[in-house]
């Protein structure tokens, strides 16, 4: 489906389509869903936004592809339209076993911050939970979720320790939390 116009003005009363004509509740878990998504991508844009370097630009808009092909197939679902592809997973996996290998252990929580983009990057990691949040509840509406679940679970994973690798890699120290004794 594309969008040949913005305002429709059809979920003036809090009803929005699905993509196979249904109408639903703005807050139904599919467009909690699709919403989350959306704010995802848009966190992950604006980390990309400060990013500099092109190698790290490029894997952070291959995963926004990844999350707009995660939306197309949530928008069809019952569908057999195939957009995203578990290979996605596999190298979110990889990823992060080499970036593991140059990051010291954690021996506390750590506190989110850093430089800038550290700090979005963690912004982008707490989105990234809560998306997964509600592709469980989605999944819990009887929703087929195909591995889009796993994914952003290895994502939210790669987010926390991308985070962790661009201190490092900027001469940051990470602020540990204190525990009070």
């Amino acid at each position: 489906m594309r969008i040949s116009k913005v305002t429709t003005k059809t979920g003036d009363r809090g009803e929005t389509g699905l993509s196979d004509g249904k109408r639903v509740s703005k807050d139904h878990p599919h467009i909690i869903f699709q919403g989350d998504l959306d704010e995802l991508s848009t966190f992950l844009g604006l980390a990309i936004s400060v990013s500099g370097k092109k190698g790290l630009s490029e894997v952070l808009k291959s995963i926004q592809q990844d999350l707009f092909n995660i939306g197309g197939e949530a928008s069809m679902s019952g569908s057999d339209i195939e957009l995203f592809s578990d290979d996605r997973i596999k190298f979110l996996e990889l990823s992060l076993k080499k970036m593991n290998k140059s990051l010291p252990p954690l021996k506390e929580f750590i506190l989110p911050g850093g430089d800038e983009l550290s700090a979005r990057i963690h912004v982008v990691r707490a989105v990234c939970r809560r998306t997964e949040r509600s592709c469980v509840t989605l999944m819990n509406s009887n929703v087929e979720v195909k591995s889009w679940l796993i994914y952003l679970n290895r994502l939210s994973d790669y987010f926390f320790v991308l985070a962790r690798f661009v201190s490092l890699k900027q001469g940051q120290t990470e602020t540990l939390w204190e525990r009070d004794n």
